[in-house]
């Protein structure tokens, strides 16, 4: 996957109402906090919750954490997606199978897409209570962070 500082970024989770939403949401924050300017969206693999808001658990442990998500809205991850966006971070090796699933043989759509935590993966939180939002937010958190530096420094190279 190309690391380079990307214009557009997906994050893309199985439902889209509790890990991307949360990860656009840190994304946003911290590329905002680095002056970049790069688009984040999120999408799902599945489309059950096309069009809901993100989990309560999840809006409330993001607002916890000084970030508003309510305004999000699920939807499901499609194959123009692969052109308009230069960057597909997903939740987990499933996310990972259906979203290269979705992109189909094409070489670099294929390449656009990886693991969100470049070495694991991001448990899926709705199934358990308030502190698996916080794991999420805290895991989102720290790579999101990772990646906003990684293309800050690509932008700032000659």
């Amino acid at each position: 996957m190309n690391k380079n500082m990307p214009s557009r970024v997906l994050v893309v989770c199985l439902g889209n109402i509790c890990r991307s939403p949360m990860a656009e949401g840190v994304l946003r924050h911290h590329i905002q906090s680095m002056g970049l300017r790069i688009k984040v969206d999120s999408a799902g693999t599945s489309g059950h919750h096309q069009n809901e808001p993100p989990d309560l658990r999840a809006q409330q442990e993001m607002r916890r954490r000084g970030m508003d998500i309510s305004s999000q809205r699920s939807r499901p991850l499609v194959r123009k997606d692969f052109d308009r966006f230069d960057v597909i971070l997903v939740m987990d090796h499933s996310n990972l199978e259906d979203a290269l699933a979705i992109a189909g043989p094409r070489t670099e759509w294929r390449n656009k897409v990886g693991l969100f935590l470049e070495d694991s993966e991001v448990p899926d939180p709705y199934y358990g209570g308030a502190s698996g939002f916080a794991q999420v937010h805290d895991l989102v958190d720290s790579a999101a962070w990772r990646w906003v530096e990684q293309w800050k420094e690509h932008q700032d190279q000659p």
